[in-house]
C-alpha cells in the first residue's frame, strides 16, 4: 500500500490541478455552492491520492467537495460525466484527462438531473467571427411573454439549473393575500356601522355635555399559517424549492410556523426567518438530517399534534400539509392524526405535486386515508400553481375546494375494492387450507 502510494505520488497526472479546477467550476455551474478553500483542498487530495485508483480519487473528492446531503446524487452525475470521456466537451480537450470509468456500477439514466450538466456543459458561444459570413444573428428569448409563460407551467422536477434561479427569484417575489381573521378590537372610522358608545362620551364631557354620535368598524388580522412540510426521498426533487416557497410565506406573514418530516419532524420557523433566503436554506440543511430518507407521515402527526399543535394552532391558523402522501408502510393510526389535526385547523390544505399527472387517483392506503380529512386538495408543481394558491389563499379559510368531493368518492372507492380484494384472497387461502 505504502509503494503504491508513493507511485501514485511520484508520478501526478500531467495538468491535474487544472483539471481539478475545471471540474469544480463545473460544479458550481449547475448549483453546488464551492469556494476556494475547497477547491484547493480537492487539488491536494487529488495530488496527494493520484488517478490510478478511481475509487480513491471519487472518495477524496467528495470529502472535499460535498457540504450538504442533497448535492451527493448530482456530484456522482458530474463525476461520471467529466473523468469517463477525456472529449466530453470543447472546453477540456485540450487536458490530459484520466479515463476513469464508474465507480461500481453503469450510469443510470437519471434525465431531470442529467438536464443539468447538460445546460451547464453547453456549447459556450465562439470568439469574434473571422469573416463576414460568419456573422449571424441571434435572439435572446429569454424574459419574453412565450418563455416566462413556458416556465410558469414547467414542473420544477425537468427544470434545469438556471431555470430553477429564475423559479427562486420569481418565487421570492410572491406577494400572498393572506387569510383574514376578526380581532377582539375595534377602531374609530366615520363609514363604521358600530356606534362607539365611549368615545361619544368622552368627547362629550370635553364639549360641554353634547353628545355626538361616534362610530367604529371591526379590525382584521392575518390568520396564523401552519407549513408541515414532506422531505423525504419521493419529495426529494420538490423540497428545496419549497424551503424558498415557505421562505417566501414567511417574509411576508407576521405569523408562520413551518416544521420538515421525513422519518422525523422538526421546527425550522427560527430559520426561516432569516432576511437572506440562501442564509435560511443554509441553516435548516445543517439543523435537518433525514434529507431524502424514508417517510414516516403517522409518527410525525401523531408528534406535531401531541408537542405543537396547542402552541402554533390557536387564532384560526390555516395549515399547508406539502407532501405526495406516499407512506413508508401502512398504518390504521394515520386517519386518527389527520381527524385531530383537521379538527385542530381552521381549514386543511394538502398541497401534493402528484396532482400534475392527468392519471392521479388515490390508490395508496395512505392517501386514501388522508384525503377524508383535508378541506382543499391542490397542486404544487409548478410556479403557476403557486401562484394560484397565494392568489386564493384568503378565499380557501370559507371557500370548500369543489372537486374534493369528487377526490374522496375516487378514494372510497378505491379503499372498498382493496378491502374486497384482500377478503377475498384471505378467503381464497383459507379455503385452499
Amino acid at each position: 500500500m505504502i509503494e503504491s502510494l508513493s507511485t501514485r505520488i511520484s508520478h501526478p497526472t500531467p495538468k491535474l490541478d487544472q483539471n481539478i479546477m475545471l471540474f469544480v467550476r463545473l460544479l458550481r455551474t449547475i448549483g453546488l455552492k464551492l469556494g476556494s478553500a475547497s477547491m484547493l483542498e480537492a487539488i491536494d487530495a487529488a495530488k496527494t491520492i493520484g488517478v490510478a485508483d478511481k475509487d480513491f480519487l471519487y472518495h477524496a473528492l467528495v470529502s472535499c467537495l460535498i457540504k450538504r446531503r442533497e448535492d451527493k446524487p448530482l456530484f456522482d452525475q458530474a463525476f461520471y460525466l467529466f473523468w469517463q470521456n477525456p472529449k466530453f466537451h470543447e472546453r477540456i480537450r485540450d487536458l490530459m484527462l484520466p479515463r476513469i470509468k464508474s465507480a461500481g456500477h453503469e450510469h443510470e439514466n437519471l434525465e431531470p438531473m442529467l438536464r443539468r450538466l447538460s445546460d451547464a456543459l453547453a456549447d459556450p458561444p465562439n470568439d469574434l467571427p473571422t469573416t463576414a459570413d460568419d456573422v449571424e444573428i441571434e435572439f435572446d428569448t429569454e424574459g419574453t411573454a412565450a418563455d416566462t409563460d413556458r416556465l410558469q407551467h414547467k414542473d420544477f422536477e425537468m427544470m434545469s439549473a438556471e431555470e430553477m434561479r429564475r423559479a427562486e427569484q420569481a418565487i421570492a417575489s410572491l406577494r400572498p393575500k393572506l387569510p383574514r381573521r376578526l380581532a377582539r378590537r375595534s377602531k374609530l372610522s366615520s363609514r363604521g356601522q358600530l356606534i362607539a358608545m365611549r368615545a361619544a362620551l368622552q368627547h362629550a364631557e370635553r364639549q360641554g355635555g353634547m353628545v355626538i354620535p361616534k362610530f367604529r368598524s371591526a379590525v382584521t388580522k392575518p390568520r396564523p399559517l401552519v407549513i408541515l412540510c414532506d422531505i423525504s426521498g419521493s419529495m426529494e426533487h420538490y423540497s428545496r424549492i419549497m424551503l424558498h416557497f415557505i421562505h417566501a410565506l414567511t417574509s411576508c406573514h407576521p405569523q408562520v410556523s413551518s416544521f420538515l418530516f421525513g422519518t422525523r419532524l422538526t421546527n425550522i420557523s427560527r430559520q426561516m426567518r432569516h432576511r437572506d433566503v440562501d442564509e435560511a436554506v443554509q441553516s435548516v440543511s445543517h439543523l435537518v438530517d433525514d434529507w431524502s430518507g424514508g417517510t414516516r407521515i403517522t409518527a410525525s402527526l401523531e408528534k406535531f399534534n401531541q408537542d405543537w399543535s396547542r402552541r402554533v394552532m390557536g387564532q384560526g391558523a390555516i395549515t399547508l400539509l406539502i407532501t405526495d402522501g406516499l407512506d413508508r408502510k401502512k398504518d390504521d393510526a394515520l386517519g386518527m392524526h389527520m381527524e385531530r389535526l383537521h379538527k385542530s385547523t381552521a381549514a386543511l390544505l394538502w398541497l401534493n405535486p402528484l396532482l400534475r399527472f392527468d392519471g392521479f387517483a388515490p390508490k395508496s392506503h395512505s392517501v386514501r386515508t388522508m384525503i377524508q380529512h383535508v378541506d382543499h386538495f391542490l397542486p404544487i408543481h409548478s410556479l403557476q400553481a403557486m401562484t394560484d394558491l397565494t392568489a386564493s389563499l384568503a378565499k380557501m379559510q370559507t371557500r370548500r375546494d369543489p372537486k374534493l368531493a369528487e377526490w374522496q368518492a375516487a378514494a372510497r372507492r378505491a379503499g372498498l375494492a382493496a378491502d374486497l380484494a384482500s377478503a377475498y384472497a384471505q378467503e381464497k387461502g383459507q379455503t385452499a387450507l
